[in-house]
């Protein structure tokens, strides 16, 4: 991934452009490889590189042979060597990029181009035939990006970090998921709408209806097309030229993705059956022969444990990291500035990962595969054990897949892209999403209630890569209760942010929160300290709109806290009715 920064209908272009270039310096921690400008009429586009694919030809803003369209992107394309096929008309292509493809995709189809990616992105791009700019975000926004907005001149501002725009814009909103920009209209559209995504109630099976129960026949083709899904993500995102690894927390989720990543190597030589992308994707897996796995957590802790068993049982070369608590401390401060938000539960989690992210790339590692999005489609976290419905369980997995980008994909992407290092996220691949939100029946998903009766969260999931003959992980791994990564580094990393915001802020300075806060009151001392961090780095109201703050569900009897530990099922789920 890189960093973009555009700025459209500028009073003053020319005088600008250095602003606009000390600006764009501001994310130049996402793509510290190469810096690109290009202006155009009243229109700027700058680009921060980190260089993955076509490292030696891919450096941006990209340009179509007749120079009319300037293009500045964000992510990866999985699906572009499959899309130049798509081209109706002949094209140049100047670079091996996976992004230049975009270039002549929208000289074709226009704003349809972006039904057709599969992949993480955001981008700006300008046409100067048709005096058109366009701005597009990913269908669940796993990459970032920001827009907004200066009155004084009625100018539009794109940037894949807020910090490029606070001191200049009126207005600043995270731009949407799954939607473009199109500036002929002026209209935001969304393109990701996928049918569980638009109908939150289809395909949720009645648990009084005889026929909410799978044959053994259809449940062994669910867990076949989820396992099936997944390793096929995987693979998508195994395209790299540079050393990449995993983060291996010890979980369900980062172990399988570790696990999947590591079966795909050993089988690297042989992929006369993989489609052109998925070929792709190893051009040169072969110059990195084997699989580095990553850890962090306080000395003893539960993940660095379960880790450390993981990478011996799947022999990848094992990197293990231990912080102190006053480690994570002083580092909050930069947390913030980096994850642009103040949501406890982000901060909190983001830290660990911001701290290992400075190792891995220390160690010359560019990308890492991450485990984010798991929970979310499976009903992982604890506090879902108390859902009352197979129903209200799907509801609130779709409003928390719609709202990653405010969490756990900002954590993935801020606390990696820090230090410029990518993070790929393959639960969160489109067609993996379809699998396991429309073949799954919702009922399948709960934990201990309903017909399946299922103990432990995630046992779907768990079941399709149960594989005793060929295991993926050991079965203490697979059925390893679900620890959330802030808790799962070390419960007394929580703990001690609790103590410390108690020392920290006073009695008074909460009484008086709403004084200083009215907008989205901090109601602890924890979320008290990180609203006044943010506050210095960020300190204009329009900062304010893009930041959700996330609180588990109180109408299912939740504790307010957002650990997993502070909800009861975080023992009572090793116990066997």
């Amino acid at each position: 991934m890189c960093g973009i920064f555009a700025v459209f209908n500028h009073g003053g272009i020319q005088s600008f452009r250095q602003r606009a270039t000390q600006l764009a310096k501001k994310i130049r921690h996402r793509g510290p490889d190469w810096s690109g400008v290009k202006v155009v009429g009243n229109h700027i586009l700058c680009h921060e590189r980190l260089a993955i694919v076509g490292i030696e030809s891919g450096a941006q803003p990209l340009v179509n042979e007749t120079g009319t369209v300037i293009l500045a992107v964000n992510g990866e394309i999985y699906n572009h060597v499959t899309l130049r096929k798509l081209l109706k008309r002949e094209h140049t292509f100047k670079t091996k990029s996976d992004c230049e493809v975009l270039l002549h995709l929208w000289e074709e189809l226009g704003p349809e181009m972006v039904r057709l990616i599969d992949g993480m992105f955001s981008f700006v791009l300008y046409d100067s035939e048709k005096d058109v700019y366009f701005a597009a975000r990913d269908h669940v926004g796993i990459t970032t990006l920001y827009q907004g907005w200066r009155s004084a001149d009625n100018s539009v501002w794109f940037a894949s970090e807020m910090k490029a725009l606070n001191e200049d814009c009126d207005r600043i909103i995270a731009f949407p998921p799954g939607h473009y920009y199109e500036s002929s209209s002026g209209k935001t559209t969304q393109y990701y709408r996928p049918e569980w995504y638009s109908h939150p109630a289809s395909g949720i099976p009645s648990l009084d209806l005889e026929d909410a129960t799978l044959s053994p026949e259809d449940e062994a083709r669910m867990y076949k097309s989820l396992r099936t899904a997944l390793e096929t993500s995987v693979k998508k995102r195994l395209m790299s030229e540079v050393p990449y690894g995993v983060l291996l927390s010890g979980g369900l989720d980062s172990s399988l993705i570790a696990s999947i990543a590591m079966r795909i190597r050993r089988t690297e030589t042989d992929h006369s059956n993989d489609d052109d992308d998925i070929r792709s994707a190893y051009s040169s897996v072969a110059a990195w022969p084997t699989l580095h796995s990553f850890s962090i957590g306080l000395p003893g802790s539960p993940d660095l444990i379960a880790a450390r068993k993981v990478a011996d049982f799947l022999k990848t070369v094992h990197h293990e990291f231990t912080f102190t608590v006053q480690d994570g401390i002083d580092a909050i401060f930069d947390v913030i500035y980096h994850l642009e938000t103040y949501d406890v539960t982000t901060v909190r989690a983001s830290t660990p990962m911001y701290l290992l992210s400075r190792k891995i790339k220390a160690m010359g590692v560019k990308m890492v595969l991450s485990g984010e999005g798991s929970d979310e489609i499976f009903g992982g976290y604890l506090y879902f054990h108390n859902s009352p419905t197979a129903q209200a369980l799907h509801h609130e997995c779709i409003a928390r897949i719609q709202n990653l980008h405010t969490s756990d994909n900002l954590r993935a992407n801020k606390s990696t892209m820090a230090w410029g290092l990518e993070a790929r996220v393959p639960f969160l691949d489109r067609a993996f999403l379809d699998v396991a939100m429309m073949h799954v029946p919702a009922n399948h998903k709960l934990s201990r209630r309903g017909p399946y009766n299922h103990k432990l969260e995630k046992y779907v999931l768990r079941k399709a890569f149960d594989m005793p003959e060929d295991p993926y992980l050991p079965d203490d791994v697979l059925w390893r209760q679900k620890e959330q990564f802030s808790d799962g580094v070390g419960y007394s990393w929580i703990d001690s942010l609790k103590l410390h915001a108690e020392k920290t802020v006073s009695d008074q300075a909460l009484s008086e929160a709403a004084q200083r806060f009215p907008h989205d009151t901090p109601t602890t001392k924890e979320a008290y300290w990180y609203r006044d961090i943010f506050d210095t780095h960020f300190p204009q109201k329009a900062c304010l709109e893009s930041v959700v703050r996330w609180i588990p569900r109180k109408d299912w009897g939740c504790a307010e806290d957002p650990s997993g530990r502070a909800q009861k099922v975080h023992q009572a789920a090793y116990q066997q009715e």
